[in-house]
């Protein structure tokens, strides 16, 4: 407000509170008027802000979240979210959002593929849609593809390094549960010592759904 003669600050519902307090102050500081606009925020059908996962916020900039990753952010929301996501999230025609709509079971992956494919389009272009979608494919399938997440190591590696430098827990500890929980998996081989290493380059798993490429550093 002082530098840029600004008088508008819009946020989040849950930001009402601090967005006040600086209309407050601009008015006592600086005798300005100053207003306070903010919005609902978007929820996930499990009552949890959208944006926030095991490894943090869902970046824009492929920097900080590649165009896998953010496809596969997608392809694992909640079947409840799908269609209410793809109304918001993307330009698709609501006729077509509505035949998606009505897949149950096993056919809502269809649903989340496009969810994923649309959305990752507007944000990273279709080039890298088509190639994130290809990588899913190949690794869900059980093989590894050079689209996929990467994480280069010194062989032999601690499978708990790997996992938290490849990016599929956030700490050892959180490897090692996941290993208890039967969750762990290196190439097509169930791991449950946590004290494994990892001899060779190959793909790592957490659970089904994540994974990471590791190669020689």
């Amino acid at each position: 407000n002082e530098t840029h003669d600004c008088s508008l600050q819009v946020g989040g519902n849950d930001q009402w509170f601090n967005i006040l307090g600086g209309t407050e102050l601009i008015r006592r500081v600086r005798g300005a008027q100053a207003h306070a606009f903010t919005v609902p925020l978007i929820m996930t059908a499990d009552g949890k802000k959208m944006g926030k996962t095991e490894k943090g916020a869902v970046w824009l900039d492929p920097a900080q979240v590649s165009a896998y990753d953010y496809y596969q952010y997608w392809v694992n929301v909640a079947d409840a979210d799908v269609a209410r996501f793809m109304k918001l999230y993307t330009f698709m025609e609501l006729e077509r959002i509505a035949e998606y709509a009505k897949l149950e079971g096993s056919a809502i992956r269809q649903a989340k593929a496009v969810l994923a494919w649309e959305a990752t389009a507007i944000a990273h272009g279709e080039e890298a849609a088509n190639a994130a979608q290809e990588a899913a494919k190949k690794v869900f399938s059980g093989a590894a593809s050079d689209d996929m997440p990467t994480h280069a190591v010194s062989f032999p590696c601690s499978i708990l390094d790997a996992y938290v430098g490849g990016g599929l827990t956030p700490s050892k500890g959180a490897a090692r549960r996941l290993i208890k929980q039967g969750g762990a998996r290196f190439e097509t081989d169930k791991i449950s010592d946590p004290e494994f290493m990892i001899e060779q380059p190959g793909v790592l798993w957490a659970g089904k759904k994540r994974a990471v490429r590791l190669i020689e550093a």
